[in-house]
């Protein structure tokens, strides 16, 4: 792996380090309802702290438009991040601004500011890249280097991202290391057998991965809102459940591919069918053939896997080497339909080699169903920029950091 890492920095000791992080946790009522991506990011802080190194930290938290937002700001964050690092946290109000130089002048040896949201710039998003690299060299003139370890975002070209790289000495956090280790692990040297447990909502999101992994897996699980469109290309009927209709031929051709390659795709033969999608709603499990066969008819819509279903895909991963797992299986969120998502999890922490929890959706499943961030092999901070890597996809915020494919 070719990558510029913390020690190509050179002394650090005294030297102002600006650091990405990806700490755009969830929030309810002001609270942070996950601080995976926080606890994510103590590593590499760490380090610059027991290194005497100023470390100023930059991040976004959820989609503003380019303009203050309140409910986006990462003061949550700063309070939650000094918890965990056990030492004060200095908030600045703003990125770029005096409030952002008072709180960086300010700062120890070993000391600690987290700036207020990125995003709340619009250069750093702007499709201008002008406007990018300007709002980079703005955040630049605050510190002495740069140290990217926001994995999540990698795949984005981002003025913290991308361009700042570009303009003062730069490399990988240890976070991003790790990261990478473990998806070099699952493209190049997995062991076998290897399992991919796909979920998610939109099929569309995952064909590129599908193409790319299959020549490298054993099995393929297909959950999730996406394995109506793999129903409905094999004729059957799905009654109200999400379906990409525009998706059933490249899904037809997938299924001719894994075929002709020896790769066995298992879809769900039974499926929870509910009256509508809530908590409250009438909900019976069905055979995967006849879902509108049921009392709801073409009403009905699937929203978890079935039991049998469950307990098969249990199976195929408890007995993998290798398993990658991205997308919940079901609408986890609503006790009801949650089932088969807990049924994937805890399969994954049995196995006797690497299991992998990609991200996004699934890390927050996981840990929302009161599993720990230990009992999985790995759990990537990073679900988009996991399916483009594995996809073969150029990542602008790993190449500008001298990494190659």
């Amino acid at each position: 792996m070719s990558l510029r890492t913390i020690d190509s920095l050179g002394e650090l000791s005294g030297k102002k380090v600006l650091v990405r992080c990806d700490l755009n946790v969830p929030l309810k009522d002001g609270e942070i309802t996950d601080d995976g991506r926080i606890r994510a990011s103590l590593p590499t802080l760490n380090a610059l702290i027991n290194a005497g190194a100023r470390v100023v930290v930059i991040s976004h938290l959820g989609r503003p438009d380019g303009a203050p937002e309140a409910k986006y700001s990462l003061a949550p964050v700063a309070q939650r991040l000094s918890e965990l690092l056990g030492k004060p946290v200095a908030f600045a109000s703003d990125t770029v601004g005096s409030a952002a130089e008072d709180a960086v002048s300010s700062l120890e040896d070993g000391d600690v500011a987290l700036l207020e949201n990125l995003r709340f710039n619009p250069g750093e998003t702007s499709k201008d890249s002008k406007e990018r690299a300007d709002f980079a060299f703005q955040l630049s003139k605050l510190v002495d280097s740069f140290v990217s370890d926001g994995f999540g975002v990698v795949h984005r070209k981002q003025a913290s991202v991308y361009e700042i790289a570009g303009i003062i000495p730069s490399a990988a956090g240890l976070l991003i290391q790790a990261e990478l280790e473990v998806l070099e692990r699952l493209t190049n040297t997995p062991e076998q057998p290897y399992t991919v447990v796909l979920g998610g909502s939109k099929v569309s999101d995952k064909l590129a991965v599908i193409g790319a992994l299959l020549p490298k897996v054993n099995t393929l699980l297909i959950g999730g809102g996406m394995l109506f469109t793999f129903l409905a290309a094999q004729g059957y009927k799905v009654g109200a459940s999400l379906l990409e209709v525009d998706q059933i031929d490249n899904v037809k051709g997938y299924l001719a591919e894994a075929e002709k390659l020896g790769v066995e795709i298992v879809l769900p033969t039974d499926i929870v069918v509910a009256s509508k999608f809530g908590a409250d709603a009438e909900y019976v499990t069905t055979p995967a053939d006849a879902i509108e066969d049921t009392a709801f008819g073409a009403s009905g819509l699937g929203l978890d896997i079935g039991p049998d279903t469950s307990a098969r895909f249990a199976e195929v991963i408890s007995a993998s080497k290798t398993v990658f797992w991205n997308g919940p299986m079901g609408v986890f969120e609503l006790a009801p339909f949650a089932a088969g998502t807990k049924a994937v999890a805890s399969a994954l922490t049995t196995i006797d080699g690497l299991g992998v929890v990609g991200g996004g959706d699934s890390a927050a499943a996981v840990r929302a169903l009161g599993f720990t961030d230990d009992q999985f092999g790995h759990i990537s901070t990073g679900g988009g920029a996991s399916l483009e890597f594995l996809e073969g996809k150029h990542l602008p915020g790993l190449e500008v950091l001298g990494w190659q494919a």
